[in-house]
């Protein structure tokens, strides 16, 4: 089983829409690094993410991590944020992990280091062929609207298309 670690985003946009139990479902167990408990729980706290997160924690689903590489957080902080950055430093000191995030400066980055990545359309995608949702057109509108997430028309096309769906 792949090693799997979340950014913020994917948690928080996932959860405004109601759709945090897609991650449970698409990984038996997700990795944090504090950054990401920092910005999710404790600055975020009321907010979308939040209490999930809180709950994933108690429930064994989420595991956070202190990041080992201090000097690498600080210099990928010249890049991206300091989520982002510790979510890429723990992907370096495991084994294969795949990354979630939807950041392109992110995972612009992540791709230098030689790392896998997926994020919130990903997870839609697979849990659309999977049958875990209905429509992906749906899914990614209310991310649209509601999770005020900004999807490309081009993207949106593209994930569309390679579903089937128009």
């Amino acid at each position: 089983m792949q090693l799997v670690i979340s950014d913020s985003s994917t948690l928080i946009h996932l959860s405004a829409v109601n759709r945090f139990g897609l991650i449970r479902e698409c990984f038996s167990s997700i990795h944090i690094p504090r950054a990401v408990y920092q910005e999710v729980v404790l600055s975020g706290k009321r907010r979308s993410g939040s209490e999930e997160v809180i709950q994933a924690i108690h429930d064994g689903v989420i595991t956070v991590h202190e990041v080992k590489n201090t000097p690498l957080i600080i210099s990928l902080c010249h890049e991206i944020h300091r989520g982002e950055a510790e979510v890429i430093a723990l992907a370096l000191e495991c084994d294969n992990p795949i990354l979630l995030l939807d950041d392109f400066d992110a995972r612009h980055v992540a791709e230098r280091f030689g790392l896998s990545y997926t994020g919130i359309i990903g997870i839609l995608i697979k849990a659309r062929i999977e049958k875990k949702i209905l429509s992906l057109k749906f899914e990614l509108e209310q991310l649209r609207t509601i999770g005020r997430f900004w999807i490309s028309d081009q993207v949106m096309q593209k994930a569309l298309t390679a579903v089937g769906e128009k």
